[in-house]
């Protein structure tokens, strides 16, 4: 990884699948939507694996265990073990079992995974404020969910009982749009009591220990759609990261995005992995990549050449993030983002 702030992605004179020994691959809006594979992933990654490289899935998604997941993954076409599935299930269940001793009772807000992982660490699972239990724990409980759990969980952290929260996701991409993610119910718990919970899931450490435990890879490659958990994660963990435009971050987003939001590659899909990398260079005032030219006209981010519209972004988010330096880019970048065609991708 780039030393300093990152004001332009790299270029890679490999694929992907050949620099890195092992893809951290995030799941909802990278590899799926809505329980459906996303276009071109079953084939890059069946590809990426067929040339050596490890695939291991990471996902703050904390509903279903690891065995169901790769259940899943096989069902779509793509071969999987539990073994390759990590989950902040698993990261959040370590967390509290490093702190509570064994047999401990857990208060669980969320679904199957979480409670399976809690029996792993050889904690128990109960469902009641009133169950003396020493701890409360969140995750996604899907859309079936009832405000009941919320309200027990809000009756034992109002009682002092340390809290816990798988993530803090406020969205979770499905098949129809953008739902609201385990993050939107920690917040309600979080208004009833006025506390704040321990998190485990992207981007913070305990996810990132958790996956480094079980795959033992040593040199990863962070693959998500996400600014704020998969490339903050990747920042954090000191990892190379490539961002994918099949989930919740649009283009624009990208443009604006802070120094530690910033990837190291970028690419519409998961056949990003299986290419090299162009390289973005200094061209006059701008940034040049694949046949375009950024520049910045005033207030405004400019365009000009032809080529292939990621790269095209490549070259505007060198622009963009250089302006910014430290902080996040106020360029407009609307007219240049609809040259490429890019405005509402992702």
């Amino acid at each position: 990884m780039s030393e300093g702030v990152r004001t332009r992605t790299d270029g890679s004179e490999s694929p992907l699948s050949t620099a890195y020994d092992t893809a951290l691959l995030d799941l909802d809006g990278v590899v799926y939507a809505g329980g459906a594979a996303i276009e071109h992933a079953v084939d890059s990654l069946a590809a990426a694996r067929s040339g050596g490289m490890r695939l291991a899935y990471v996902t703050n998604n904390a509903l279903r265990t690891p065995e169901a997941v790769a259940g899943h993954l096989t069902e779509l076409g793509i071969p999987a073990e539990a073994g390759d599935v990590i989950t902040s299930a698993q990261a959040v269940a370590r967390l509290i079992a490093d702190e509570l001793p064994s047999g401990s009772r857990v208060l669980v807000v969320g679904g199957e995974g979480l409670r399976v992982a809690l029996r792993e660490r050889g904690l128990v699972p109960v469902d009641s404020a009133d169950d003396d239990p020493a701890a409360v724990v969140q995750g996604y409980g899907g859309p079936d969910m009832p405000w009941s759990r919320l309200m027990e969980a809000s009756y034992a952290v109002r009682r002092g009982v340390p809290w816990f929260a798988s993530n803090r996701d406020l969205t979770i991409p499905g098949a129809r749009g953008i739902a609201p993610g385990n993050g939107a119910a920690v917040e309600v718990v979080r208004i009833a009591t006025g506390g704040e919970p321990r998190v485990a899931g992207k981007p913070l450490p305990p996810m990132h220990r958790e996956t480094v435990l079980r795959t033992g890879a040593r040199r990863p490659l962070v693959v998500g759609d996400r600014l704020d958990t998969d490339i903050e994660g990747a920042y954090a963990g000191g990892v190379d990261s490539l961002l994918v435009l099949t989930g919740v971050t649009t283009p624009a987003v990208l443009l604006a995005a802070e120094p530690r939001h910033r990837p190291t590659y970028v690419a519409e899909d998961l056949r990003g992995l299986l290419e090299p990398q162009p390289v973005v260079s200094p061209a006059g005032e701008g940034f040049a990549c694949g046949g375009w030219t950024a520049s910045a006209d005033g207030g405004e981010l400019a365009l000009e050449g032809d080529g292939r519209p990621v790269d095209g972004l490549r070259a505007l988010c060198a622009v963009a993030w250089t302006a910014a330096g430290e902080g996040s880019c106020g360029l407009e970048a609307g007219k240049a983002l609809d040259r490429l065609g890019l405005r509402t991708l992702g």
